[in-house]
């Protein structure tokens, strides 16, 4: 992927370090890659490390956690329910989970003209996450904070904050949660 990319942007690069002066870009690139979960970078007090996930066909998907002196934070990335993300996610202080409402995937799919509806609707069902499965995820974890995000489906004008809490609560989790927007701090 890394030689792809610099393939790609060949031109860009050999202007830039002809006109510009810039260093070559390729000799400061080390990839480091991995194909399953566990430590991954250490730098004095920080930790990153990962764990698979499960979203078909997509394999392999990781969920990151970063542990550092004050906080530690888990970001699930796509995924359906996943014990391996619930075993890195024990004791976080923020889980950032992506989060389906699977009844407005129908709701959206049924009125669409979409050819292969029935084969999208089948497919984003399998790989993401309702919100009932997302509480039981932070609720066996005991994360402090659930950040909600990757809203699937995104902006539907049905869905309120409240109704992705709700759901999470349906599931168990009694913590903080946050419905996540772009550009948050937290």
């Amino acid at each position: 992927m890394t030689q792809l990319s610099l393939e790609m942007n060949e031109y860009d690069i050999r202007i830039r370090t002809e006109d510009e002066g810039k260093a070559p870009l390729a000799p400061l690139i080390h990839p480091h890659e991995f194909s399953s979960g566990g430590l991954l970078m250490r730098e004095g007090d920080v930790t990153v490390s990962c764990a698979l996930v499960d979203h078909p066909p997509v394999t392999p998907a990781f969920a990151y956690r970063l542990d550092s002196p004050d906080r530690s934070i888990v970001i699930s990335g796509d995924t359906k329910r996943s014990d391996a993300l619930t075993k890195l996610a024990q004791g976080a202080d923020v889980l950032v989970h992506e989060v389906m409402m699977p009844t407005a995937i129908n709701r959206l799919l049924s009125r669409s003209r979409l050819y292969n509806a029935g084969r999208l609707e089948k497919s984003i069902l399998s790989h993401h996450t309702p919100p009932e499965n997302v509480g039981r995820v932070a609720a066996e974890a005991r994360v402090k904070t659930l950040v909600l995000s990757h809203f699937v489906p995104a902006q539907d004008p049905q869905i309120h904050d409240e109704d992705w809490i709700r759901g999470v609560r349906r599931g168990g989790y009694e913590g903080g949660v946050i419905v996540g927007r772009d550009l948050i701090e937290i």
